[in-house]
């Protein structure tokens, strides 16, 4: 790990511990090399904000001319609105109460297109029937297609096909086109991935054939190389924008620069070889095994050998190089997670700590004025 664009550790010796640190010069460099993917076409990225969920990045993306965007939750879904990006799609079932907020997030918000997707006719009757008494324009939907990951979405065949002809028999809604998320593609190996990939794209490729779609959203960041490269389909990878251990060091034809950072500090030293960190699992995502969870470039040989609600005790030759009370830096494996356990980060721009504090605006699951959204 190349801790060249990062500051001196001990400069960040006034900041509490466990948190956040953004690499500003590292994110901007991030967008441009996925611009730079897709030719320069921003038309063609559709990002996905779940990795960030910060209003900040949001506005760098919109300063490049990035105006769509796709998101996870009703909460990102506001949080991009209020930046002024012109174009949503919600990557998530809309059902129970959420039909109504997202209903309701249409009318706060007049000048942002939201849209969302649907995999199934009756998913699609609820959506009709709770858009069906509003006024204002028809609701964009996508159709979700499952290609492998049996996860959500509806394969290619009849069943698809009834469901398209269902959105555009439907009152109040309108097709806005396909969307393919190839999830289940994470194979370190190149011709693996794409092979994968490929077998995919010929299948939109036959339903375009015999039925074409206004539009294609495809693929996550694994394969986000062969789609901007391979097809003239809308992209939406997300983990690029601040890139991660694990992505890294699967995927290296992605150059991409990790550009956010955890701060920890030694906190006991219990053996000769052992130190404890203020790292628990609720500060650093822990779907992962144990030994996958984290890196710190200062103990290249660190082994992890228990963690818990705030302390992660590691093993390493060199423990007796630092100090109890010393700070250091720590690399998550998966950074999506992990940003979601934080209110906010600490900003780091030329090498040096800056005085900014950006709040992670969306990590919360239901809008923040979610009760005022769901009145009549």
């Amino acid at each position: 790990m190349n801790l060249q664009a990062w500051p001196d550790v001990q400069t960040c010796s006034d900041l509490a511990s466990p948190g956040l640190l953004l690499n500003v010069d590292l994110v901007r460099s991030n967008l441009a090399k996925m611009l730079q993917h897709v030719g320069g076409q921003v038309k063609r990225l559709r990002p996905h904000v779940k990795t960030h969920k910060m209003s900040r990045l949001i506005q760098l993306q919109l300063d490049l001319g990035i105006d769509q965007f796709k998101v996870a939750t009703l909460s990102e879904a506001e949080m991009v609105a209020s930046c002024g990006a012109k174009d949503v799609l919600i990557a998530y079932p809309m059902v129970g109460p959420n039909l109504k907020m997202f209903a309701s997030l249409r009318n706060i918000y007049p000048s942002t297109t939201f849209s969302c997707l649907v995999d199934h006719l009756d998913g699609l009757k609820l959506l009709s029937s709770s858009l069906s008494n509003r006024e204002g324009l028809p609701v964009g939907l996508w159709i979700d297609v499952d290609c492998g990951m049996h996860r959500t979405g509806i394969p290619f065949g009849e069943r698809l096909d009834q469901l398209r002809d269902a959105i555009n028999q439907s009152q109040g809604v309108v097709y806005r086109g396909l969307h393919v998320y190839d999830g289940h593609l994470h194979q370190p190996n190149l011709n693996d991935r794409h092979g994968g990939a490929l077998e995919i794209k010929d299948a939109i490729a036959a339903d375009q054939s015999r039925c074409p779609s206004p539009s294609v959203v495809v693929g996550g960041s694994p394969t986000f190389g062969f789609w901007a490269r391979e097809t003239s389909w809308q992209c939406s990878p997300g983990t690029p924008v601040l890139w991660d251990m694990g992505y890294g060091g699967n995927y290296s034809e992605l150059d991409f620069s990790k550009a956010l950072a955890l701060l920890t500090r030694v906190i006991s030293k219990p053996d000769e070889d052992l130190i404890c960190l203020d790292l628990g699992y609720k500060s650093i995502a822990a779907e992962m095994p144990l030994d996958l969870r984290v890196s710190f470039p200062e103990l290249p040989d660190a082994v992890l050998v228990g963690q818990s609600e705030e302390h992660l005790v590691v093993k390493s030759k060199v423990a007796d190089t630092v100090k109890i009370g010393d700070a250091l830096f720590a690399f998550p494996r998966h950074i999506c997670p992990t940003v979601a356990l934080h209110a906010s980060v600490q900003v780091i721009e030329d090498r040096r700590l800056t005085d900014q504090r950006w709040a992670i605006d969306a990590r919360d699951r239901m809008l923040p004025s979610h009760s005022e959204l769901i009145t009549d």
